[in-house]
């Protein structure tokens, strides 16, 4: 697997082809535990169903890029999505992408896309998270219980090369003191691009509050809740998601071109949007 240096330290990635043209870039933001490899198949999946070039890369102390260079902080996903993902970004010479982010993924691509320098034309969040609940933090208890007593340390080996600091820097983050008032609600009425939310009925780390909020604060979201569904829904439902992004896909690639078809019509002194 091919890697990038960013900022002096290296990135694991993968880069899948485009299979159409005029379609805009994929970017896949994994969660709190995953990596380019516990993506699976998804991502050829998501590229095969919307003809669109993807994007996947194990973030700093994920899958086998470069450990994290300090201890974990409570703005960890503020500063991967305003210092780690932009420059990236330019690294790979991709311009007005989609985002799709699960989990704490899909935070950090809501952060992300709030920023006034962001330059994204959608954002799909896959159980995303916005605020501490309760039933989150009494599913990470349940995750460190399980992590002791069962096999678990060994499956994500396949994923990471040091699974240990992969679980801690998750685990201890998330049920330390100062990140109890974590909340990032206050940044979605800044964004401004065509959203899409899925979330699983029985996610066992969150409410639907988590999705609704967004709905309730950012100008263009639709909502997808999904019966039968934990907290990774494109695991659990993948057909019904990758519809569902496909979709959103064709919808943000059709705006694309009447907003460049605007600007070329204006281009040649007609208003634009007119022939």
């Amino acid at each position: 697997m091919p890697f990038i240096e960013v900022a002096g330290r290296r990135l694991e990635y993968l880069r899948l082809p485009a299979q159409r043209g005029g379609r805009p870039p994929l970017v896949l933001l994994h969660e709190g535990l995953g990596s380019v490899a516990m993506w699976r198949d998804f991502p050829a999946q998501v590229a095969a169903a919307t003809g669109c070039s993807v994007l996947v890369w194990s973030r700093l102390g994920y899958g086998n890029s470069d450990p994290l260079p300090a201890r974990r902080t409570a703005r960890y996903m503020h500063d991967e999505a305003h210092l780690g993902l932009p420059p990236l970004l330019s690294a790979l010479h991709i311009e007005r992408p989609i985002l799709i982010g699960h989990s704490d993924g899909g935070s950090i691509a809501l952060l992300h896309v709030a920023h006034p320098t962001a330059r994204v034309a959608g954002v799909v969040v896959l159980a995303p998270h916005e605020f501490v609940e309760e039933q989150a933090l009494a599913g990470i208890r349940r995750a460190g219980e399980l992590y002791a007593t069962t096999d678990w340390p060994q499956r994500l080996a396949r994923f990471h090369r040091d699974p240990d600091a992969v679980f801690r820097a998750w685990h201890d983050i998330w049920l330390a003191p100062e990140f109890r008032a974590w909340d990032i609600t206050d940044c979605l009425p800044q964004i401004t691009c065509p959203l899409l939310a899925i979330q699983g009925c029985e996610d066992e780390y969150a409410t639907m509050r988590q999705i609704e909020c967004i709905a309730e604060r950012a100008p263009d979201v639709e909502l997808l809740a999904l019966p039968d569904c934990r907290h990774s829904p494109h695991r659990d439902q993948p057909q019904a998601v990758i519809a569902a992004i496909a979709r959103f896909v064709d919808r943000v690639a059709a705006a694309g071109r009447v907003a460049q078809d605007g600007r070329t019509n204006g281009a040649h002194g007609q208003p634009a949007g007119f022939a």
